[in-house]
């Protein structure tokens, strides 16, 4: 039972220290829609889309309304594209044709976000795997609610480096076809390695292949309480510390638990797991950053940052484990830096560099997220980020990603604004040393040997 201290307590969390949930996402299977006749296919995808999440978003405002709790996003993942639309999609454009009507489904609905205009690459391409991907500066220039992400490695397959060297050209072009709003189309393109099939946080959502037909997956964050309950115990020792970032996310979590469940039930959609992923938001008071500092760095970058990182995120999956049976999606602590007002003025200080963060997602959930970088970087130079931040991920076991954004017609020392939850961000230097004979390899990278486990 829930006693009146806990409710007392999870109001002046939402009141003063910025907890919410980040995001209800409705998963939903498209396999169902595939058609070799591309007319069909679209019309699949929309009546199946608008059937099932009608209710989405008035049902997550009820649920606002009647319990106080703010719901910040409400977003829907399909089954990767690449899949759904290989029988009927013969060329790049084709697959575009798929991504308006995502975004027409989208609108239809009320959604934040729709994602899933996915590719599955980690050991090689299909030919609708490639033509989607070539597709993706297109279909990210002509949508308003589509996210793209395309996982290109994995701890048992090891990393596909013909589409890492894709990938590098693609994040170009979307820059350039979207460079009248600042490049903003690279916010909307993930690049992983471990993709999880449940994770409903944007840009890389998607609904995998061994999911049911509809599922709810509930994101929480809540970096802001983190930080107020650490500011109470300055001075205490890590034993101290640890406690009490596990109980707090336990308490994080559990609001989690109840959205998912009244929504699951008001849906009639089963519920699939709660992700507990301390996201920021550019507001002051709702920063991972700031949780860094008040453990007792002076600026997140400073020597001891990746320790405390790798403390914050073990016992933020230690309190969230205890709350719900089922934790999953990439849960433990993000660092994006343009959603993160404590890492943007890390970087602003000097204190925060690309190697820095790099270093930093070895031991966080996601990798290398929403940093801007000059619009002169050359395609290779981007596809051997992406390659670094995939090896750390195929050897470590865990998820990795990379959204960069080059911002064409900036460059270091300029800052760009993105808006809304994607926040605003310094350009940071590159490395400007080539890495492009290494990336014209071609083929892939293996496995490491502790992969094998058969």
């Amino acid at each position: 039972m829930i006693n009146i201290f806990e409710v007392n307590e999870t109001n002046k969390m939402i009141e003063q220290e910025n907890l919410d949930v980040r995001t209800i996402t409705m998963g939903v299977s498209l396999l169902d829609c595939c058609d070799a006749d591309l007319s069909a296919c679209n019309q699949k995808i929309y009546d199946k889309i608008t059937a099932t999440a009608k209710d989405l978003v008035a049902v997550g405002r009820e649920i606002e309304l009647e319990y106080g709790i703010p719901i910040v996003n409400k977003r829907i993942s399909v089954t990767p594209i690449s899949l759904v639309g290989a029988a009927a999609c013969k060329s790049p454009e084709d697959f575009v044709t798929i991504a308006k009507t995502l975004d027409d489904a989208a609108r239809k609905v009320g959604v934040n976000f729709i994602g899933g205009y996915s590719a599955l690459v980690s050991k090689g391409m299909t030919t609708a795997d490639e033509n989607l991907i070539r597709s993706v500066p297109m279909a990210l220039s002509c949508t308003e609610y589509v996210c793209s992400s395309v996982n290109v490695g994995s701890t048992k397959c090891g990393i596909n480096m013909d589409a890492v060297k894709l990938l590098g050209e693609i994040v170009k072009e979307t820059a350039q076809k979207t460079k009248e709003r600042d490049s903003l189309g690279c916010a909307k393109l993930v690049v992983f390695c471990n993709a999880p099939d449940d994770n409903p946080f944007m840009a890389g959502a998607f609904h995998g292949v061994t999911e049911a037909d509809a599922i709810i997956n509930v994101g929480v964050s809540g970096p802001g309480v983190v930080k107020e309950a650490l500011s109470h115990i300055r001075g205490e020792n890590f034993e101290v510390l640890c406690e009490t970032v596990k109980k707090t996310a336990f308490k994080i979590t559990r609001v989690g638990q109840l959205v998912a469940q009244e929504a699951s039930r008001r849906l009639g959609i089963p519920f699939g797991i709660i992700d507990l992923s301390l996201a920021p938001t550019p507001a002051v008071g709702d920063s991972v950053a700031d949780i860094l500092t008040e453990i007792g760095l002076e600026y997140a970058g400073a020597p001891g940052t990746t320790a405390a990182l790798a403390l914050l995120n073990d016992q933020v999956k230690k309190g969230g484990v205890m709350a719900s049976s089922y934790v999953g999606g990439l849960s433990g602590a993000f660092i994006p830096v343009s959603e993160d007002q404590g890492m943007i003025d890390a970087v602003t200080a000097g204190a925060l560099s690309l190697e820095k963060l790099e270093a930093m997602t070895c031991v966080c959930s996601v990798g290398l997220d929403m940093i801007a970088i000059p619009g002169s970087t050359p395609a290779s130079t981007i596809s051997g980020i992406i390659a670094d931040e995939m090896a750390i991920g195929m050897v470590n076991q865990k998820t990795t990603a990379v959204r960069v954004i080059p911002v064409i017609g900036k460059d270091v020392g300029e800052t760009v604004e993105f808006g809304g939850l994607l926040g605003h961000a310094p350009i940071m230097p590159v490395n400007p040393f080539s890495c492009e004979a290494f990336v014209n390899r071609g083929g892939r990278i293996p496995a490491p040997i502790h992969s094998f486990k058969n």
